[in-house]
């Protein structure tokens, strides 16, 4: 290909992958329902986009590398400190059961029904085992299920890829090797491949730990230093071994997650954005290398496979995996419908499959193209109903809203009792035992920690908190938290205004969005506080009374709106509006 057309063609690719996901976001549907038939498309109807003839060898490689730095900061959200009792136990079953009972039902079905020889039907199998975090996270996502429902398969489907890649990397050679290999010899190569893995990932993660702890870098800095040490150490694994870089990545994601006193800058909005990106370049690139005419007589047995995988496999697993545990049945009911296949299987079989048709195993020209037939099928499958399927079940998170309301002042307790009383679930975290207690003996539900500190990473999204009110007596921290949960929580982010006067060094010139109108700061509450006024809540059908300032509109259907020195919003019929009352005088309020 000539230069003009490698640029165009990459040109391309990174235009498709971004325009599938914005069309995929405006439209409110996963953006692999999107990616995956644009990249197959793509490929049919113009030459530039090729990326096996525009990267050549490299492309391969650079699928592989991509993948570890997804699994990478998928690694990152594990924190085993929230994977305990009956989860921990549903999720290692999960992966075992899985692999083995997919395994070998994909290829005793693939033999017959496909037409492979039992060499190709078996890494079909062993592709296929795989979900991945790249395809589920988006999902659930979309989705929003319960908080240990979203916890499981967020942990299953992170651990599965770096087995289903290790598996997928074993059968190859056993395949390529059928004549000269026992038994033995391919478990002990097993074992060899993922004992480097784990040694690469706990170096890398040693690696990391040292730098980020005792060397002073910037955000900028420790960012890419974290991105360039899991591409050097990925690579280096896979130099030695194919695939055991996904098992070094995802194992250094987890260690750095579980170490203590590891602070990893800007970790959540880079990684996020970057992956997001790799997954559309990987998904677009991947479908082009697909052809119509290699789908010839394949669609049909594929959609069987896939109808065999759905109905009866995965529910199988699920119901083994979570048997004899406290997971609820709807949850159980869930799990057993949710199992789309993800970017590793793609990835996989695009690396795998070409080397089987030039050694001339039977079938083995059928194995991509089934692979994209039955992510195609999966995700289109599990995107459309999931959250039909969820509401069926009753394991949705409730729409209404779930503030984290940040401070334990006496005024800010009657603010969530008042929230509460409207049925919010309303969470509180203050810092001092005083505050503490007040808000236990409140009755509502006190967070820990560590709950508030993992708020910079996924702690918040993963409790469900719709947003936070920071209002604590400090200023500079209210001002300080806004900046740093505003990119990472799952909703807005409010503080209260600093007084005119105010002599704090963050607080009076740190922009966003104040709490209430002008005047009415942490002092000035704590001040009519204590003369006597109060947090009372009223139906805005019934009139609001003189005297009285709206803090904050419920509406019908439980969403929170808060009133800002930039907005106040307009009551509606039905409303329910939270009241700072006057404090009482001689003739009444």
């Amino acid at each position: 290909m000539t230069s003009e057309q490698v640029i165009t063609g990459l040109g391309l690719i990174v235009v498709l992958a971004v325009g599938s996901q914005l069309v995929a976001s405006r439209l409110r549907i996963p953006a692999l329902l999107v990616l995956l038939p644009v990249g197959f498309t793509a490929g049919a109807l113009t030459d530039e986009v090729d990326p096996e003839q525009l990267l050549g060898p490299a492309f391969s490689p650079l699928v592989s590398l991509a993948v570890a730095v997804i699994l990478y900061d998928a690694g990152l959200e594990l924190d085993l400190r929230r994977l305990r009792g009956h989860t921990r136990r549903s999720v290692v079953r999960l992966i075992w059961l899985g692999t083995l009972i997919t395994w070998v039902v994909a290829t005793a079905f693939a033999v017959p029904v496909l037409g492979m020889s039992q060499r190709a039907a078996v890494m079909l199998g062993a592709i296929l085992v795989v979900s991945g975090p790249t395809v589920v996270g988006p999902l659930l996502n979309h989705v929003r299920p319960t908080e240990r429902l979203q916890r499981i398969l967020i942990w299953e489907g992170s651990l599965i890829d770096p087995v289903g890649g290790i598996l997928g990397a074993l059968v190859f050679h056993a395949v390529v090797a059928a004549d000269r290999t026992g038994p033995g010899t391919r478990i002990g190569q097993f074992c060899l491949s993922a004992a480097l893995g784990l040694a690469g990932g706990a170096f890398g993660a040693l690696v990391l730990w040292l730098l980020l702890r005792h060397v002073r870098l910037s955000e900028v800095l420790g960012t890419t230093t974290q991105l360039a040490a899991v591409v050097g150490v990925a690579a280096g694994c896979d130099a030695l071994r194919d695939d055991t870089g996904l098992i070094s990545a995802v194992v250094m994601g987890m260690a750095l997650a579980n170490l203590p006193s590891v602070d990893l800058p800007a970790r959540r909005p880079f990684f996020e954005t970057l992956a997001s990106l790799i997954i559309g370049l990987l998904f677009v690139s991947i479908s082009a290398t697909v052809t119509p005419k290699s789908l010839e007589h394949l669609v049909l047995p594929t959609l069987a496979l896939v109808a065999v995988l759905v109905l009866l496999v995965r529910p199988l697993v699920a119901l083994l995996a979570t048997a004899r545990t406290d997971v609820p049945r709807g949850e159980r009911c869930f799990i057993g419908w949710m199992a789309p296949r993800g970017i590793v299987a793609a990835a996989t079989a695009s690396t795998f499959a070409a080397s089987l048709v030039q050694d001339h195993v039977g079938g083995a020209e059928k194995i991509l193209p089934a692979t994209f037939l039955v992510i195609v099928a999966t995700v289109m499958l599990y995107g459309l109903t999931a959250r039909p399927v969820a509401r069926l079940l009753g394991v949705l998170r409730p729409a209404r809203s779930r503030p984290l309301l940040v401070g334990g002042a006496a005024w800010a307790v009657d603010l969530g009792r008042a929230l509460r009383s409207q049925g919010l679930d309303v969470l509180m975290w203050a810092g001092s035992g005083r505050q503490r207690a007040r808000i236990a003996e409140a009755g509502l539900e006190l967070v820990p920690g560590e709950l508030l500190a993992a708020a910079t990473g996924a702690g918040a999204e993963l409790e469900g908190i719709t947003g936070v009110l920071l209002l604590t007596e400090e200023d500079d921290f209210n001002a300080l938290a806004s900046m740093t949960l505003r990119e990472s929580v799952d909703g807005p982010v409010y503080r209260l205004g600093p007084p005119p006067d105010s002599s704090g060094v963050m607080a009076p010139f740190m922009g966003g969005e104040a709490l209430f109108g002008a005047g009415l700061t942490g002092p000035e509450l704590a001040r009519r506080y204590e003369e006597g006024a109060r947090i009372e809540t009223r139906r805005v059908d019934v009139g609001l009374p003189s005297g009285h300032q709206v803090l904050f509109l419920v509406r019908p259907d439980g969403q929170l709106v808060p009133v800002t020195e930039a907005h106040t919003p307009v009551p509606r019929p039905g409303d329910a509006a939270v009241l700072l009352a006057p404090a009482a005088g001689p003739d009444g309020p």
